[in-house]
């Protein structure tokens, strides 16, 4: 089985293509104590209303079904 950042950036890539197609993006920033993942949602997801909503409702089902240790998905805002 592959470790589980590759797990993660399979996931992301899995839900990627939707984020993309709303003009929006998303990037794995940090896995915190195998157990939180936290995400920078990009471009257009950024502002979005429902940011908070694709992210539990998307992005963290895609990254618990392929990583069903991590608990929790944040988003915290990209470095510069």
């Amino acid at each position: 089985m592959n470790n589980l950042k590759d797990r993660v950036e399979l996931a992301l890539d899995e839900i990627r293509p939707f984020l993309q197609n709303d003009g929006g993006d998303i990037k794995l920033l940090k896995i915190v104590k195998e157990k939180e993942v936290q995400v920078a949602l990009l471009g257009a997801c950024h502002d979005c209303r429902v940011n908070r909503m694709t992210l539990k409702n998307g992005v963290e089902i895609s990254i618990k079904k392929h990583a069903p240790e991590i608990d929790v998905v944040t988003q915290v805002n990209a470095p510069l």
